[in-house]
């Protein structure tokens, strides 16, 4: 089972933070998950770059 990491984000809606649980695991994972205060989607993209560090975007439905 891979790595679990709580990664501490910014909602890119209404600009609260919120805690993410993702794997460390290679390739991208792309996902929906909506915020926890205003409950509006996130598009969630997870990579591990080429340094072994993950990467987070978040972005907007009408972003993605």
């Amino acid at each position: 089972m891979p790595p679990l990491t709580t990664l501490t984000v910014t909602c890119p809606y209404c600009g609260e933070p919120g805690e993410l649980l993702v794997e460390e695991i290679d390739g991208v994972q792309e996902y929906v998950e909506d915020c926890a205060v205003c409950c509006r989607p996130w598009q969630v993209r997870v990579r591990v770059d080429a340094r072994g560090e993950l990467e987070v975007e978040l972005l907007r439905d009408d972003d993605a």
